[in-house]
């Protein structure tokens, strides 16, 4: 390990990756990795594990996505199992870009073709329709609910903090994804105020839908 590892700060992002919201963080944090000294470890969580015993509470559109939520994250626990934690990353990318930037369903066919994008075996599409994953799945989101409480949702980043612990958040919320210099100050912010003792919540009304480039 070099001494460049070394000094990097490890952030640790937990992501869904059916959230349009959720896409937007991870490609501000991919340009904070630019800006800062840090690196970002993937791990899955699920807005459908989430949200069992309270879709009779979510709007219908929400409950429809919550159906089409369980295949993605399956088989991203499927892929990391069977190569490694490294192809989240782009597997994750994969998949967002075609359901977020080119608007494609949240269907088998779109799921192998990521896979294909991401140099994977199309086969493990076959992880979407089984529950054999699952223990996987709920472990990994677990650890995040753990660190921020069930009343959030996706995406929760991890920091280290004082002595053992960890600083850990929800969100940010941001549209657009902020690059460069911009997406550094906010970073910046965002671990000034998650580090502060008794800091819970900034919070204001949404006026515009998740923007991508």
């Amino acid at each position: 390990m070099n001494d460049d590892s070394l000094s990097r700060t490890p952030v640790d992002f937990w992501f869904d990756p059916v959230c349009p919201w959720t896409w937007l963080t991870s490609r501000w944090l991919l340009e904070v990795r630019e800006a800062r000294p840090v690196t970002v470890n993937w791990h899955v969580m699920s807005l459908a594990v989430l949200n069992e015993g309270r879709l009779d509470e979510l709007p219908e559109h929400n409950r429809v996505l919550m159906g089409q939520a369980w295949a993605p994250v399956r088989v991203l626990i499927a892929a990391a199992r069977d190569h490694g934690p490294a192809v989240l990353e782009p597997l994750y990318t994969a998949l967002g870009t075609r359901f977020h930037l080119r608007a494609e369903p949240r269907t088998r066919p779109t799921v192998e073709a990521a896979l294909r994008d991401a140099g994977l075996p199309v086969s493990l599409a076959d992880a979407g329709d089984t529950d054999a994953y699952d223990l996987e799945l709920r472990a990994s989101h677990r650890e995040a609910i753990d660190l921020v409480g069930s009343d959030v949702g996706s995406p929760v980043i991890a920091v280290p903090g004082a002595g053992t612990d960890k600083v850990a958040f929800f969100g940010p919320v941001v549209t657009p994804a902020p690059r460069g210099e911009e997406a550094a100050r906010l970073w910046d912010a965002t671990l000034t105020v998650a580090s502060t003792p008794g800091f819970y919540e900034i919070k204001r009304t949404r006026t515009v839908g998740p923007l991508f480039d």
